[in-house]
This record gives C-alpha cells, sequence and structure tokens, in this order.
C-alpha cells in the first residue's frame, strides 16, 4: 500500500509540475485577427488607389487625345484661311476692273462697226481715265509725273542721260514709262532720261565767287595805298 500510495504522490506532483497548456488566448487570438483585418484593409484601399488612378489616368489620356485633335482640326482651318486669304486677296481689285474690261470690249465692238478712228480713240482715253481715277480713289494706286524734277534714285530709273548746259543739277527731261505708288510708296520707278549739268555750267557757277573775291583784295590794296 505505501508503494502504491508513493506511486500516486509522485504522479500528482508531476502532473503538477508539468505547465498547464494555453488552450485559449483572447488577446492574442485579437490581436492576430486584427493585424490580418488591418492587411486586408489596407490591400482593398491600396487596390482602390490603383483604379482611382488608373481611371484618372484615362481620364486624361482621353482629354488629351480629343485636345491634340481638336487643335490638329484648328491648325487646318487656319491654314485653310490664310490659303483662302491669299487667293481671295486681290478680289476687290478684280472686280473693280471687271467693267474696265466690259468697257474695252464695247470700245472694240464699236470699232469693228463703224471703223471710226476718233470715237474708238475718244472711247479708250475714257476708259483708261476712268480707271486711273479708280485704282487712285480707292486703292491708292498713284501715278505720278516726273518730266522737269530734280533726278531721285528712289523715284527715277535713267535709261539715258544726256549732257545739258542748261541744268545745274540732274533733272528728269522725259518720261519713257512714268512710275507708281502705293499708298506714298514706290512701286514701280519711272523710266526716265536724264540731262546731266555740263562741266561749263559748274565753272561758269564758280566764277561769280573768284570775281569777288578779287573785288575784295583790290579794294583792299586801295586803302592801304591811301594810307601809305
Amino acid at each position: 500500500m505505501s508503494k502504491q500510495h508513493e506511486k500516486k504522490q509522485h504522479s500528482e506532483t508531476a502532473q503538477a509540475a508539468a505547465p498547464v497548456p494555453d488552450e485559449s488566448n483572447p488577446a492574442a487570438e485579437a490581436g492576430a485577427a486584427g493585424g490580418a483585418e488591418k492587411a486586408a484593409d489596407e490591400t482593398i484601399e491600396l487596390k482602390a488607389r490603383i483604379a482611382s488612378l488608373e481611371a484618372e489616368n484615362s481620364n486624361l489620356k482621353d482629354q488629351y487625345l480629343r485636345k491634340a485633335a481638336e487643335f490638329e482640326n484648328f491648325r487646318k482651318r487656319m491654314n485653310k484661311d490664310k490659303q483662302d486669304a491669299i487667293d481671295f486677296a486681290n478680289q476687290g481689285l478684280l472686280l473693280d476692273l471687271i467693267p474696265v474690261l466690259d468697257d474695252f470690249e464695247r470700245a472694240i465692238k464699236s470699232s469693228e462697226a463703224g471703223r471710226d478712228f476718233d470715237s474708238l480713240h475718244e472711247g479708250i482715253a475714257l476708259i483708261e481715265k476712268r480707271l486711273v481715277s479708280q485704282l487712285e480713289s480707292k486703292w491708292g494706286l498713284v501715278r505720278y509725273e516726273s518730266q522737269g524734277n530734280a533726278f531721285d534714285p528712289n523715284r527715277h530709273e535713267a535709261i539715258m542721260m544726256e549732257k545739258s548746259p542748261e541744268v545745274d543739277e540732274a533733272t528728269v527731261a522725259e518720261d519713257f514709262m512714268r512710275g507708281y505708288t502705293l499708298k506714298d510708296r514706290v512701286v514701280r520707278s519711272a523710266k526716265v532720261k536724264v540731262l546731266m549739268p555740263t562741266e561749263e555750267s559748274g565753272v561758269s557757277g564758280e566764277a561769280p565767287a573768284s570775281d569777288e573775291a578779287d573785288g575784295v583784295d583790290d579794294d583792299a590794296s586801295m586803302t592801304n595805298d591811301g594810307q601809305n
């Protein structure tokens, strides 16, 4: 009996000394569950953020493509408007010239029927006068006279040159082709004949000054003689 009692006590002591297994730890389980839940929430949030950025990127890409298409259309429209402006820039002038062409046509038909030179000449003169007046008053194209004026290389182109004792400076003697200005800018120089002063005219121009100087010297000499 004593041996059995000892055996029983030894067994109870061993059981008391052995660690009792922790079958349930609510705090640890709650922490682990919370961490897993937090990680899951972060994953969901990250995926949502990625989806939002992808949607935003897609939207911005669509806007960019739309703006690029609008700019390309605008560029094409501007190029077309520019080309139209170039092609039809002279439309107003040409419309004003059409009636003049009509007048020439009528004058030609009239001359063919009547063979009247005086009537034809008068008609053409009237057409020319009307055209010149219209170009000047409406478009600012002015035909200028050069004959008798001083030669100006900015307005005249010398086709012929001739020495003349009658001029003291280069002077336009004749208009071969008259010049034109457009709003005060020379658009075609007049083709002219120019008279150039001769060397004799230049010398004769200096002679009076020489005579006057001689007269001054003579007066001074006479004054000196009188003093002496």
